[in-house]
């Protein structure tokens, strides 16, 4: 019997495009609890090295994305701070699929709609694999943080509190 062909999402295109190498783990959605830290529950993984993706706008600089553990909380002044900025404030949660093209719970910071400035916590450069969104609920990118973030021109900053 012929296995079936998984579906790969726009993060996933772009990042084998790029020759980065990734793994992509599944897990059950559970819409009652769209967190990270049940989906790192769901996949036996350390919440410290599971990551979400957040996306802010800033009073002058506009929109910006921060990666940070799914257990910890943004500190709104850390990134105000490293995006150059004088505060920033989340988007509303209706304004996230028009703006990124993606939904709460699948949000990556690979293959947004447009590229924003993206910081990740500093804490990504602890480990040799992450594990973030990998564009849509249920599916998780394990990469190399240093790798991604070269790819994405991101920038590592203290972002939690």
């Amino acid at each position: 019997m012929a296995k079936a062909k998984e579906e790969k999402t726009n993060a996933m295109r772009i990042l084998e495009s790029a020759g980065i190498p990734f793994e992509i783990l599944s897990y059950t959605v559970d819409e009652s609890d769209l967190s990270g830290v049940h989906v790192a529950e769901e996949l036996g993984l350390p919440a410290e090295q599971v990551f979400k993706t957040l996306v802010t706008k800033g009073s002058k600089n506009g929109y910006a994305v921060f990666v940070i553990p799914v257990a910890e909380e943004l500190d709104l002044k850390k990134c105000a701070l490293a995006a150059g900025d004088k505060r920033v404030e989340m988007i509303p949660m209706k304004e996230l699929l028009p703006l990124t093209g993606y939904i709460r719970g699948g949000c990556s910071p690979v293959g947004m709609k447009k590229p924003f400035p993206t910081y990740f916590d500093e804490t990504a450069t602890l480990f040799d694999r992450i594990y973030l969104s990998a564009g849509v609920r249920g599916k998780q990118f394990c990469l190399d943080p240093m790798a991604l973030c070269d790819f994405l021109g991101a920038e590592f900053a203290d972002l939690t509190f």
